[in-house]
């Protein structure tokens, strides 16, 4: 059998250095564009070598220059401005006590929301033009052969991003998608894949639309995915995948939806990688989900099962994640596995569980649980 290859989704830990920048810009404080460019550049090239030498076959940029997956959008479209209220996830409400220690360690990430406030549409894709460079120097540099990129979907957008402009959220999510197909194609264009991060599709069933039924919830992300598979009509769909999580943050997480529930709806989007959580107590049990309901998922899908737990520093013993992809691999075949993560490692600029070597170790790991898959 060919060996497995592995990827991860996308976010990895950022220097100091590349936070500072990235909230001087955020702060409204004055940022020489030359330094930045430069401290990006040189974080993207060190993060692609370690990827690398950890054995990672399908790398990123890391995500070095963004704030955070969902509101980087700000700096690339217009019609964002302000801050928005955070919701708080229904089963960090269950457990006040554990909600209050992570407000007062640090445990919560402080930046900015922006509201949909007007028209959107491109205001400038010069910011990714020079992530991808960045991407493609290093990965040139370091031997790297296939590069993935992140882009948020247009359900992530509006779950983080409240409309106050638009008549209707459906109304919403279709500027959102005519918008953001422009960041796809140039991702596309460049010879990336293109990774869609779409966690709206089950941490919004905790988080900003928990008040609804099932039935209303499913019919809400229903849309979301209409909207993705617009803006991504004209890109094949095996240069795309996408990620669906239930949030990247320690917690109870009793309130997740079952990857059951959500299935047959997320089997609709068009990409044909799907990256989900399966490393981590919440989630691991349902790979059976998947072995259950394979005939209904289509022969052209691959599928991308997290065996990294994102949100702890135990590194996953080799074995462990050789048996994790093993049940995959024998219910679709391993020419329609590979082996990911959970989710991002820096899913927030200057946040993050892992700590930055324990993050490579868990990768090198990953590649070594890969060489003793059947």
């Amino acid at each position: 059998m060919p060996r497995l290859q592995t990827t991860h989704v996308g976010s990895l830990p950022r220097s100091q250095g590349v936070v500072d920048q990235i909230f001087a810009r955020e702060k409204g404080e004055p940022v020489d564009e030359a330094t930045f460019d430069a401290i990006m550049a040189a974080a993207i090239d060190a993060c692609v070598a370690r990827q690398v030498a950890a054995g990672v076959d399908i790398v990123s940029d890391g995500e070095m220059s963004k704030i955070s997956y969902a509101t980087y959008i700000k700096d690339r479209y217009t019609g964002f401005d302000g801050d928005s209220p955070r919701r708080t996830p229904a089963d960090l409400q269950d457990y006040p006590g554990f909600l209050e220690r992570l407000r007062t360690s640090g445990g919560t990430p402080t930046y900015r929301r922006p509201c949909c406030v007007g028209p959107i549409a491109v205001k400038t894709l010069e910011p990714l033009y020079k992530d991808i460079a960045h991407l493609k120097a290093a990965a040139a540099r370091h031997g790297a052969r296939q590069m993935f990129m992140n882009a948020a979907s247009p359900g992530v957008v509006a779950l983080f991003q409240p409309n106050q402009h638009y008549a209707d959220d459906d109304a919403y999510l279709e500027a959102l998608a005519h918008a953001l197909r422009h960041e796809y194609h140039a991702i596309v264009d460049a010879g990336l894949i293109l990774q869609i991060d779409s966690p709206d599709l089950g941490l919004g069933r905790h988080m900003m639309f928990k008040e609804l039924d099932e039935a209303a919830y499913l019919a809400r992300i229903e849309k979301h995915v209409e909207a993705l598979n617009f803006a991504l009509v004209a890109l094949p769909a095996d240069r795309v995948r996408m990620h669906v999580c239930w949030g990247n943050y320690e917690g109870p997480h009793h309130k997740d939806v079952p990857l059951a529930t959500i299935l047959p709806t997320v089997l609709k989007a068009k990409p044909q990688g799907l990256l989900f959580e399966t490393a981590n107590p919440r989630h691991g049990h349902e790979w059976a989900t998947i072995r259950d309901m394979r005939a209904s998922i289509p022969q052209d899908k691959v599928l991308v099962p997290g065996v990294l737990d994102t949100t702890t520093n135990f590194i996953e013993h080799p074995q462990l994640i050789a048996q994790r992809l093993q049940r995959f691999v024998d219910v679709v075949g391993a020419e329609r596995v590979i082996a990911g993560s959970d989710c991002g490692f820096g899913t927030f600029a200057g946040f993050g569980a892992v700590d930055e070597d324990i993050v490579y170790a868990k990768l090198a790991a990953m590649a070594e649980g890969v060489s003793r898959v059947a």
